[in-house]
């Protein structure tokens, strides 16, 4: 079975205040690329009105949601699954992560063994945390299990050169990104993750090391031009990998300070 895989970090759910110009560009968008998956983070308000956000979001992709509440920051985390694939499990860490994490397990049409999808926001406030929160991300690395873990990781990939703006950077946002000698960007998030036997997808079938973000509209954002969102893949599930691609279109360059990531996998 093909099984396509959408994610994507929208800035506040694409609402700037009473105006969801970028929401509908998000949900229009979803609805061209009709993702089997869509792992979205910065869900924020989705939890707010007996979960009104939620609902209708779910009318308007015709996806099912799963919703990880962010008890602190209100950044929420939710999965979006198509009607073919079957929930088994579906569990949220607002504990161990600055913002949560959601966990979503599904039985997939014509496949022996279930898919775990991981939708992941880490902190943004350096490294340190980072690496905590990695930590808890590195045990789900079985090498024979399906499971992908997707989603803004606010960090740079060992197999990336140094962003060409990080110098131009403003210095209390390159603090975010420091590595320990406090001059270069720090990659020891991503390495970690590929130490406990993740597969970075974007290295894997990217050649040209995309970047996904700053957006278009957001140049002026905290961000060097990096990746920072991944799909990170277990070996089994990444020997099932086809494709990988950052969506940047006109919609993209202005519906989040995010470019989002697609990938398929032919899965049996």
């Amino acid at each position: 079975m093909k099984l396509t895989v959408l994610t994507y970090n929208t800035l506040f759910a694409g609402r700037d205040g009473s105006n969801d110009t970028r929401a509908k560009a998000q949900i229009s968008l979803i609805n061209d690329l009709k993702p089997d998956v869509l792992l979205m983070q910065e869900a924020k308000g989705f939890d707010a009105n007996g979960g009104a956000w939620l609902y209708a979001m779910e009318q308007q992709i015709g996806m099912r949601g799963f919703l990880a509440v962010a008890p602190r920051t209100g950044q929420n985390i939710a999965i979006f699954i198509h009607d073919s694939l079957r929930p088994l499990s579906f569990d949220a860490d607002g504990v161990h992560f600055h913002h949560t994490l959601a966990m979503l397990k599904v039985a997939v049409p014509g496949t022996e063994q279930p898919i775990t999808f991981i939708s992941a926001h880490l902190c943004p406030n350096g490294p340190e945390v980072r690496r905590r929160e990695a930590a808890y991300l590195a045990v789900h690395a079985a090498p024979e299990r399906l499971t992908l873990i997707t989603g803004d990781f606010n960090s740079a990939s060992p197999h990336d050169p140094e962003p060409k703006d990080w110098s131009a950077l403003a210095t209390h946002h390159r603090a975010r990104y420091l590595s320990d000698d406090l001059h270069g960007i720090d990659h020891s998030v991503l390495a970690h993750l590929e130490a406990a036997g993740w597969v970075d997808l974007g290295y894997k079938l990217d050649a040209d090391r995309v970047p996904t973000v700053p957006t278009a509209a957001y140049r002026d954002a905290e961000f060097a031009t990096m990746r920072c969102d991944y799909l990170l893949a277990s070996k089994a599930l990444a020997a099932c990998a086809s494709s990988y691609e950052v969506i940047r279109t006109p919609a993209t360059d202005m519906a989040s300070d995010h470019y989002p990531v697609l990938a398929t996998f032919e899965v049996q």
